[in-house]
């Protein structure tokens, strides 16, 4: 195996880099358990790796070892007449939706690296993505499993069936376990029917809190768009730095509400008098998309918004925090007192159909006291999210980066009983070592965050 290859394995999405020892690429399960075996005789870490886009660093080495690389495995068949695809671990999922809307159906989970992620390490962090608040994550449309046990034995979770009561759920407890209790080498996920209609309208607030107080107005009208999406103004003025375009002609750097209604044309038609009514009543302004390819420029706006961070800083600390609906205007303004304490550009975005934001702390690794202040102010966000009664990840998971935030979520004895499934199933302890439960500041080693070719800025 070159050194490239394995320089290429030793970190994910999180840039975070631990060599490993070898690069597996196994072709078949008699190979897939062989490697599991041999691993647990010789006490040899295990990373199961896909496309390696995870943002926590659950797809690095953290303990070396050996990666067993599972990209390769990208068998897709679809059953038109069930509505189900059968899936290998190695399926890039935006080809999986490609495959599913030719046959007239449709998978709804869509992260934002849709295009390169895989359908297996989508179930190892339970990925979510914009349709999640109508349609669900990942989790919602996995009927089976098959892998191994860390052991090396072959065991396959539920049927291809959309009822399953046969024993303990453990294809559930599988799925968001960041590839610590098994090796996902298969999966038959559900597909529903592809909407017939879809209608975009990009919404403009006077600030924050006024455009979560509407979002929290329009689901109290009973309206489930298929998206609902929310742009605070420095994600937004960062979209039109890097597009040298207004995301919303006349409201230049205000935060905005970017929506889809998806259904049969009267439902879209119904939904969509709710929701004007509600643009008229909340919004500073609205503008509806005319066509598709109109729609697909506003989206295109929306899916920029990650890399446009870097025009505020070079590094960034960026938390999936969940909010209960109840507390949004909360979190605005507790918000606003984080960015004023840090004295830090904090650009957020996400989901708000499901609560789900992504809250960049931006900071310059060669300036100390900025990458102190955000090491003080990610542990104050997570702190003020789980006093808020949210979560410190909604389709991230834990891997190293919150690894030091597990505790602020659950008690000792829910952290007890995690430890205690983990050990069951894997008492060698060979699969992703050194993660969730052994708290890793990220912060604390900046050289191991890698300056690499293709970054932005």
């Amino acid at each position: 195996m070159s050194d490239d290859a394995r320089f290429r394995a030793s970190f994910d999405g999180s840039k975070l880099s631990f060599l490993p020892d070898a690069v597996v690429r196994p072709r078949s399960r008699e190979e897939v358990a062989a490697v599991l075996r041999l691993a647990n005789r010789r006490g040899v870490p295990v990373t199961v790796r896909g496309a390696g886009t995870s943002l926590t660093g659950s797809g690095s080495p953290a303990r070396g070892g050996w990666v067993l690389d599972l990209s390769g495995w990208r068998r897709l068949r679809v059953d038109a007449e069930a509505g189900m695809a059968r899936v290998q671990a190695g399926v890039v999922v935006d080809d999986l939706h490609r495959a599913a809307e030719a046959a007239g159906w449709f998978y709804p989970p869509d992260p934002a690296s849709k295009k390169y992620c895989t359908i297996g390490g989508n179930i190892a962090c339970n990925a979510g993505g914009m349709h999640g608040g109508r349609y669900g994550v990942t989790r919602d449309f996995v009927l089976a499993l098959e892998g191994f046990l860390p052991t090396g034995e072959f065991v396959r979770w539920g049927t291809p069936t959309r009822k399953y009561a046969a024993g303990f759920n453990l294809r559930d407890l599988w799925i968001g376990s960041e590839g610590m209790l098994g090796v996902v080498t298969e999966a038959t996920v559900l597909l529903i029917p592809r909407p017939a209609v879809r209608w975009t309208l990009l919404t403009s607030f006077p600030d924050e809190e006024s455009a979560l107080r509407a979002a929290r107005r329009l689901f109290a009208a009973r309206v489930q768009p298929a998206i609902c999406e929310f742009l605070d103004r420095f994600s937004v003025a960062c979209a039109e730095r890097v597009s040298g375009r207004p995301v919303f002609p006349g409201a230049a750097g205000c935060p905005v509400i970017l929506l889809e209604l998806a259904g049969s044309e009267g439902e879209v038609a119904d939904a969509r008098r709710d929701v004007l009514a509600w643009a008229k009543e909340s919004a500073a302004g609205w503008r509806e998309a005319a066509d598709r390819a109109e729609a697909e420029a506003l989206w295109a706006v929306r899916r920029t918004c990650s890399g446009a961070m870097f025009e505020l800083g070079d590094s960034k600390l960026n938390e999936d925090i969940v909010v209960p609906l109840a507390a949004y205007e909360r979190f605005a303004r507790f918000l606003e007192r984080l960015r004023r304490r840090s004295r830090l550009p904090i650009p957020t975005f996400g989901h708000l159909a499901d609560g789900n934001l992504h809250v960049n702390i931006m900071y310059h690794a060669a300036d100390r006291s900025e990458y102190q202040r955000a090491e003080r102010t990610v542990v104050e966000l997570m702190r003020g999210v789980v006093a808020l009664g949210g979560a410190i990840s909604g389709e991230h998971g834990v891997g190293l980066a919150k690894s030091p935030f597990l505790g602020f979520q659950h008690g000792p004895a829910e952290i007890r009983a995690m430890q205690a499934i983990k050990r069951a199933l894997d008492p060698q302890g060979i699969l992703n070592p050194g993660k969730m439960f052994t708290p890793f500041k990220v912060w604390e080693h900046p050289r191991l965050r890698l300056r690499l070719p293709w970054d932005h800025k």
